[in-house]
């Protein structure tokens, strides 16, 4: 295995893209604190991990990302084991919008989904930018295509597309802010990606192949897709890219 001396912070890294990410720090030798709300799949997904790879590289912290003082205690634990070097807010989901038409039930929703795909991200950012490498920290976003294309369809409010497109403005102030101190702020907008739990089990046959079509190269997208990009973009190679929206999307948006 590679030894490094680099310290990876990955939220929501207990399925999906997030493990995805997390497994790809870990194959390059890089300890990963990976955090999210389920205690339990937390768990399995660093035992898993780390028996694969037989390494005990993978550490998790059990934190709800949209409550300010767990954020805290899970920074504090951080510290505790040295400077981040990387990290990867990648916590999120799609609220699914309400039955009820009424304006209190339609603020809820989308109260959420900015708690859930904003505020996490601004949180954990805050509560740990302090102790980021200086120089050479990566600072990253896992944003969506539905950032750049909008959200649409019978199981959107456009509040999932809209939260994630706030990541981008927030985003390029913190590369200005930041690129004097030798740190990188960027964000990944996927497209469609199979095996994640983001569609709550919405993805119907017809679901997925109108996706696929959507593309430009006739398959979807994998938490390893993802993760091979992360690991670019967090990589000593990559200092000269900052500020950047970087699409990951097979082509079905272009240009943006």
């Amino acid at each position: 295995m590679i030894t490094s001396s680099r310290l990876a912070v990955v939220s929501g890294g207990a399925t999906g893209i997030g493990r995805g990410i997390a497994r790809a720090f870990a194959e390059d030798g890089d300890r990963v604190v990976i955090i999210g709300r389920r205690a339990e799949l937390l768990h399995q997904a660093s035992v898993e991990i780390n028996q694969a790879l037989g390494s005990n590289l993978v550490i998790p912290v059990n934190a709800d990302l949209t409550d300010p003082a767990q954020v805290q205690r899970a920074a504090d634990r951080i510290a505790e084991l040295g400077k981040v070097d990387v990290l990867v807010n990648n916590a999120g989901a799609i609220i699914t919008p309400p039955a009820d038409e009424g304006l209190d039930a339609l603020a809820e929703s989308w109260r959420r989904d900015l708690d859930t795909n904003l505020i996490t991200a601004v949180l954990l950012t805050n509560a740990l930018l302090e102790n980021m490498s200086r120089p050479g920290g990566r600072l990253i976003m896992i944003s969506s295509a539905a950032a750049q294309r909008g959200g649409a369809g019978p199981h959107s409010a456009g509040s999932y597309a809209a939260a994630k497109a706030a990541l981008h403005g927030w985003v390029l102030g913190l590369a200005r802010q930041l690129g004097k101190d030798g740190i990188t702020v960027n964000v990944l907008a996927p497209g469609y990606i199979e095996d994640t739990d983001i569609f709550h089990g919405q993805d119907s046959p017809e679901f997925v192949a109108a996706k696929i079509a959507d593309t430009l190269v006739g398959r979807p997208g994998t938490p390893a897709d993802v993760a091979a990009a992360i690991s670019y973009i967090a990589s000593a190679d990559a200092g000269y890219l900052t500020g950047q929206i970087i699409g990951l999307n097979g082509g079905a948006v272009l240009g943006r």
